[in-house]
């Protein structure tokens, strides 16, 4: 199917990565990629996804059963048939727009003219130096990808001038300027709102500046950076002076760059390591090894028609020799033997999470190629996970552990052996999430076999449902999934990609008020968790419940072409811990109010505007109408809140009510005059144009922008766009049928009176946010007169139908027939208009205003991919923390960064050493007998563990303090004395106490392990509950 223009619904998150001109350019490439192995139909299903014109997929070969272990679209029936063939109907599945076909013939000349990217996989060094030339000399971008094992290997020739035009895909850096001095050089000095994020020769160009207004129109001039504050810039000693104001942004510049063909980049590597892109740097010559060491491969290859048998030492020491003798030839003296030795003992595997790494890494590499977006692979990238084989201690494996037994894991079973397929099956796992990198994460676990057992299985929970922009990246959905729940359909999918798994769909949120599912009994059945989570609280959450029942957990996220993976291993690693960034920066009340400077800022304020006219204010009438204490829970938030929020549901419910849709439209027209004409006008009456400070500088300088009211025009569009979307939302909410007749609403217009504005002197506008507070503090008297008086009339109100409720509007970016999208866009572009602001597309603010999280399928694969080697290292017990990797990735710039876990940090109590894993855990109630009491407890952990309690605490309420008079107490269960001490009463799904203590041996100690007091439930534990 054909796309005449990019599908923004379809795209939406991959286009906050891609812009819309690299997604065009994309839509114009034809891609073939070679092997349909696991590597092939990664990286065919990562390019189809983001939105090429046609996809060719080819091979020769068929379906043997190792290729099952890797290959997510073959399955048992497929044995012996093409696997081209086999994979041509799903892969078309996955994008309407991009056209997929299939090639079971050779690849001759006349066929690779046909495309502008050519991709091998898995293919020999013959073919990859024939196919290599002859894409190199007609300006065909090529790249080899290639796994073995453990380990993989990439290869990128994008021809003799590739123009890339964006390097990074970073939003252009800006600052607004504070002063620019008359010099050669010039100094240019930000405002001292924050550090800005200029780097030594970024070029930028400069707007908006009073004064020096040359460099205005001067063009991109290239800077130096003096300091967090300030920059150099070209000679402005013959400037005019600077008065104030200005804007200075980046302007990026494009790159050419030259690639060299394989067969000289081959021998180049070597002589020039520049050429190869680190991946781990802890092992820069392995890498180096690893490049003469696959050569080798092909070499081994060529003579036996095969590579070495698994686990066979013959093989390895052959491999080695070759390896040595092409180190002669290269001169190169720093083999890593043992790495050569690893390489030929796994080089038949095929692991699916290796293929997902590397898979994600080609085919970011394709859409580089097809886009000039981002900055390409130069030239050569190695990879290895083979820390993750056996431990020294764990025993070697053998030659028969390892041989092929006619399985669809054979693949995997060639690396680790049969013992541990079994260990695999077995394995129950906890993944919260089926998003992006959940469905990728299923993927990879129904490949590798986790949970596919007799007592294995997989619990997979998510609350949400599909929508068309899922679709993009989340490969387990289609379009016919719309509307149905992700962990029900993820789960249905990977049942097909191996009917053999065990899992269970769940749709709850993990969080307090699930406890009642997710209890101590289900946490102790598992033997592991994974998050594919999308905000920073929900993993905080998920990480303590792993510590407190010393889970493993595996992390990861993306943010555009950016990823993380991090591991968390009980009694080794440190945990995710708690929130420390505190998400994003928040924007102060009072720039928001009436000091805005950038479109963020407007962009914000237009949000708040939506949640406080069509959100909160209905929910607190709805309240107000059905709780009788409404309003004095109200009164008790204080008075400030009080009476902002007793106005409002008194105005909607009063003067404000609409009888018609005529009312509507009049009240949106009223609205944009208070918002656009009247507060402006208010604001400049309280600070005039020509303000200045106590220090006699300018009030309207730097940050402060001067804004200007503006007029209604109905020929305006973006004003009448806002009066549409605000007067169809303000009916929403009274339940009144809205219109989007233009010619109907002007008509309406003409009948509206707007009252005249007059600036009132006795307002006050507070400049920062503590004059707002003090603000606060000084109309307490009046707030409390205005409170009583708001208090009487909404007492006596009285409605004319009691059984009435407003309807409440819930923001939902993605739906465009809502008005919620085209309010947010109208509100925030007026509000940059008065203040002279660029102003924002409907794609932009949606990113913005939606909190969008850019993705793109590319990171989400590879991060899975790292993801599930580290729990190949958790379901073998690794207990070394060296075997262990943490990573941080960013595709767009190759930039890769994978670092061992921190040590758990440890703290002394009493002489004793802890760490945050270390806990008292206590049966309360043994079976038969009965519930231990508070002496009892302070008994057992002095005999156990050697400390005196002086003090217990349950949350803010002390249960025992030997300073206070707790005899009566010590008699007294420990469920009992809970429920005495914090009045209320302990859940009935609650099968664990988390209870601190201080001890006489260290009185002064800040941090001490928490007493763990398990509950036996008189009931089964609800450990299966789905909702």
């Amino acid at each position: 199917m054909a796309q005449a223009d990019i599908d923004e619904g379809l795209y939406s998150r991959q286009l906050y990565v891609i812009d819309h001109d690299a997604m065009r350019r994309m839509g114009k490439a034809d891609v073939l990629i070679a092997g349909m192995r696991g590597l092939g139909v990664e990286i065919a299903k990562n390019v189809i996804l983001a939105g090429v014109r046609s996809v060719t997929i080819q091979d020769e070969g068929v379906v043997q059963w190792r290729d099952l272990s890797s290959q997510f679209y073959l399955k048992e029936a497929d044995l012996g048939q093409n696997r081209a063939l086999c994979s041509e109907k799903q892969l078309s599945s996955l994008n309407v727009y991009v056209r997929v076909s299939a090639w079971t013939n050779k690849l001759d000349e006349d066929f690779l003219s046909k495309f502008q990217v050519v991709v091998l996989t898995n293919s020999p060094l013959e073919e990859q130096l024939h196919v290599g030339a002859f894409c190199h000399s007609n300006n065909i971008k090529f790249i080899v990808a290639d796994t073995r094992g453990l380990c993989g290997q990439l290869f990128c020739d994008f021809g003799e001038s590739f123009e890339v035009r964006d390097t990074n895909g970073e939003t252009p850096v800006s600052a607004m300027i504070a002063h620019i001095s008359k010099d050669n050089p010039g100094i240019v000095t930000c405002t001292d709102e924050e550090s800005h994020e200029f780097t030594d020769g970024m070029f930028v160009n400069f707007s908006e500046i009073q004064g020096m207004t040359e460099l205005n129109s001067y063009g991109p001039i290239e800077i130096k950076v003096r300091d967090s504050y300030s920059f150099s810039i070209c000679d402005t000693s013959n400037f005019s002076e600077y008065v104030k104001g200005g804007v200075v942004t980046e302007v990026k510049q494009s790159e050419i760059l030259s690639f060299k063909p394989l067969n000289v980049a081959l021998d180049e590597a070597i002589r020039d390591p520049g050429l190869v892109e680190m991946t781990d740097y802890g092992k820069t010559q392995r890498h180096l090894s690893l490049h003469l060491a696959f050569q080798a491969l092909h070499r081994f290859t060529q003579k036996y028609s095969r590579a070495p048998h698994p686990r066979s030492q013959a093989g390895a020491e052959e491999l080695v020799a070759i390896t040595k003798e092409l180190c002669k030839d290269a001169k190169f003296d720093e083999l890593d033997e043992d790495a050569v030795r690893q390489l030929s003992l796994v080089a038949s595997g095929d692991l699916a999470p290796v293929s997902a790494f590397i898979g994600g890494l080609a085919a970011q590499e394709v859409v580089k190629a097809c886009s000039g977006k981002f900055t390409p692979l130069r030239q050569w990238l190695y990879f290895d996970a083979l820390e993750c084989l056996p431990q020294e201690n764990d025993g070697v494996l053998s030659e028969d552990a390892c041989a092929p037994r006619d399985s669809r894991y054979d693949g995997q079973i060639s690396v680790f052996g049969s013992a541990f397929q079994d260990k695999l099956k077995k394995q129950n796992y906890f993944l919260v999430g089926a998003g992006a990198i959940g469905c990728e994460l299923l993927k990879n676990f129904a490949l590798i076999g986790l949970g596919a057992g007799e007592g294995g299985n997989i619990t997979v929970t998510d609350m949400d449902s599909i929508e068309r922009s899922n679709l993009n990246r989340q490969f387990l959905f289609h379009s016919k999934d719309i509307g149905r729940l992700k962990s029900e359909v993820a789960a249905e999918s990977v049942k097909e990609m191996n009917p053999y798994m065990n899992i269970t769909a769940h749709q709850n949120r993990v969080c307090p008020e699930t406890e009642e599912v997710y209890t101590h009994s289900f946490y102790s059945n598992l033997d592991g968790v994974a998050a594919a989570l999308d905000n920073v609280d929900a993993r905080v959450y998920l990480d303590q419940c792993c510590v407190r029942n010393k889970k493993p957990m595996l992390e990861g996220g993306t943010l555009g072409s950016k990823g993380h993976t991090l591991v968390v291993v009980p009694h080794l690693t440190e945990s995710y811990g708690p929130s420390t960034s505190g998400g994003q920066k928040a924007i102060p009340i009072c720039t928001l109010k009436n000091f805005p400077h950038r479109i963020e800022h407007t962009l914000q304020w237009a949000r708040d505007q939506f949640e406080g006219l069509f959100k909160q204010t209905a929910e607190n009438v709805n309240n107000f109408l059905s709780d009788p204490t409404f309003v004095d829970r109200t009164v008790a938030r204080g008075d400030v809140e009080a009476v902002e929020i007793l106005e409002g549901v008194y105005r909607i419910l009063g003067e404000e009510w609409p009888q018609n849709w005529a009312d509507c439209v009049s009240w949106a027209r009223r609205q944009w005059e208070t918002l656009y004409n009247n507060q402006i006008k208010q604001l400049l009456h309280c600070f005039p144009r020509d303000q200045v400070t106590s220090s006699g500088l300018p009030f309207w300088m730097g940050a402060k922008r001067c804004p200007d009211p503006l007029t209604f025009d109905t020929n305006n569009t973006t004003h009448m766009d806002f009066i549409v979307a605000a007067a169809n939302l303000y009916g929403q909410i009274y339940g009144i049928t809205g219109s989007r007749n233009r010619a109907d609403i002007q008509s309406i217009l003409q009948g509206v009176k707007v009252p005249e504005f007059t600036p009132k002197s006795s307002v006050k506008i507070a400049v920062t946010d503590q004059e707002l507070k003090e603000e606060n503090e000084e109309r307490k008297e009046e707030d409390k007169v205005k409170l009583e008086m708001l208090k009487e009339k909404l007492s006596k109100l009285q409605l004319k139908d009691q059984s009435f409720r407003m309807h409440p509007q819930e923001f939902e970016k993605d739906d465009d027939s809502n008005f919620h999208m085209d309010y947010i866009v109208a509100t925030s572009n007026l509000r940059a208009e008065n203040y002279n602001i660029p102003t924002a597309d409907r794609h932009k603010s949606k990113l913005i205003a939606g909190r969008i999280i850019p993705a793109i399928a590319t990171t989400t694969a590879a991060i899975a991919g790292l993801m599930c080697l580290e729990l190949y290292k958790l379901v073998q017990g690794h207990q070394k923390i060296t075997s262990y990797r943490n990573a941080y990735i960013n595709l767009a710039t190759q930039y890769f960064v994978l670092s061992q876990p921190c040590v758990a940090p440890t703290y002394t109590v009493a002489g004793q050493r802890y760490s945050l894993w270390d806990d008292f855990l206590v049966q309360g109630r043994r079976e038969g007998q009965k519930e231990m009491t508070l002496e009892e407890l302070l008994k057992h952990i002095k005999e156990n563990h050697k400390l005196s309690i002086t003090g217990l605490y349950y949350g803010t309420a002390v249960l025992y303090s030997d300073l206070s008079d707790h005899t009566d107490r010590l008699k007294l269960s420990i469920t009992d004395l809970v429920r005495t001490a914090t009045k209320r009463e302990i859940p009935d799904h609650q099968q664990m106490l988390e209870i601190i203590p201080s001890f006489e041996e260290d009185e002064d100690c800040q941090t001490v392990p928490p007493i763990r007091y398990l509950l036996i439930p008189d009931h089964p534990p609800l450990t299966s509950r789905l909702t």
